[in-house]
């Protein structure tokens, strides 16, 4: 072990014996990690010593070999930009907000990605069926395309699979937003959602993006990060966020998203123009008269897109003017505020939760190889399930 330097020490306390370490390779590893809000390493850098078994506790919690924080500082910051590098290929960079409001780090969202970029490797390997992705790359690349905005949110619609007047057909916004999985699923881009308890990391309270997509060229994954206890969204702001990731994957692009209703008067990403062109196309709305915020709640229902969306939507193309959408995206805003905070749904049972992160069309798939017999019990358990269901629970699924 490399001594660091004095005034880089941080001590490692274990049986009254103090150990140092580099104070500075302890913040590269733990800045990198979800584990850098707890308490015990915050209190660390503030007293500057952590206890051997906290120490240990963490580090294997955040998937770092805890022999690391005694490595010399230039190790330490290889094995980081290593980690760093790989995780990356599978959301091509380390932050991106559709806003400059927010932005999400890869730290928070670290073990996530991790699993489910394990999870698309571990099905290519068993599943030899799975095709090319259609949806990957059907749009080209933004700066390179001569179409328009109506032509890539129309060659988006088709390569997902499904019409608008299929889409209008739902009443409810949460049916709408169970078919459009199914419809995502089916074209083999699956469909992970927040289920906090069920997942490696919990995404941390504060952090506000919406969602992200992980690379693949035959089963890329969009991850919906609301939903969890902390920050419900409604159903239209799901479902124009998972067009919007779905836009990203159309372009080829991979990165985490932050969406909002609202958005200023700067440049807006193509991306964004499609995935509101996909669910409010222009030539239809343009036919609308929208008198009133009652109309345009009306309207926003049947495209199936929050009230604020449609607002937007509508002063974009002209429908209404910028001082009437900026009074009525206020009302709203105000009436979600003072809006009656209903209870959450009874608590997911654990086959529903595991489900919903892993995707329907994930864990259908995967419970096929378990049949086939090409996983063990074991392994599905560990590598579907994160051990959430008992060895009985997964034996009853095989034999269904």
């Amino acid at each position: 072990m490399t001594h660091p330097d004095p005034s880089d020490e941080l001590l490692v306390k274990l049986n009254g014996e103090a150990v140092p370490i580099s104070r500075t390779g302890f913040d590269l590893l733990f800045d990198n990690s979800h584990r850098r809000a707890y308490a015990d390493i915050r209190h660390a850098r503030e007293d500057g010593y952590i206890h051997w078994a906290a120490l240990v506790h963490h580090a294997r919690a955040a998937d770092i070999p805890w022999t690391l924080f005694f490595a010399p500082v230039q190790n330490i910051r290889a094995q980081v930009k290593r980690k760093t590098a790989l995780l990356l290929k599978g959301t091509s960079k380390q932050a991106f907000s559709m806003n400059s409001r927010h932005e999400v780090q890869l730290a928070d969202v670290e073990l996530i990605v991790k699993d489910l970029l394990r999870k698309q490797e571990r099905l290519k390997r068993l599943d030899s069926g799975l095709g090319r992705n259609k949806v990957v790359g059907c749009l080209g690349k933004p700066a390179m395309t001569k179409r328009s905005v109506v032509e890539d949110a129309s060659i988006l619609r088709a390569a997902l699979g499904f019409t608008l007047a299929e889409l209008h057909a739902y009443g409810k916004k949460e049916r709408a937003f169970a078919y459009l999985i199914e419809r995502f699923e089916a074209q083999q881009v699956f469909v992970s959602r927040n289920q906090p308890g069920y997942m490696l990391q919990r995404v941390p309270q504060g952090i506000k993006f919406s969602g992200l997509t992980v690379k693949d060229n035959k089963i890329p994954y969009l991850f919906l990060a609301s939903g969890d206890e902390g920050d419900f969204e409604p159903e239209g702001r799901k479902i124009f966020t998972m067009v919007l990731l779905a836009a990203l994957i159309g372009y080829g692009t991979f990165s985490p998203v932050t969406f909002e209703d609202k958005t200023g008067d700067g440049d807006i990403k193509r991306e964004y123009e499609v995935a509101g062109e996909v669910l409010m196309p222009r030539a239809e709305l343009k036919r609308l008269s929208v008198p009133d915020l009652a109309a345009a709640r009306a309207y926003a229902d049947a495209y199936k897109v929050t009230p604020s969306a449609f607002v937007m939507r509508a002063w974009k193309l002209g429908l209404i003017d910028r001082e009437t959408a900026d009074a009525w995206l206020e009302e709203l805003a105000r009436a979600w505020r003072e809006r009656e905070k209903k209870s959450l749904a009874g608590q997911a049972t654990p086959i529903n939760a595991i489900r919903r992160y892993c995707g329907h069309e994930y864990f259908s798939r995967m419970i096929i190889q378990l049949g086939l017999g090409r996983i063990d019990v074991g392994e599905f358990r560990r590598s579907v399930c994160l051990n959430h269901l008992s060895v009985s629970e997964v034996r009853d699924l095989a034999g269904a």
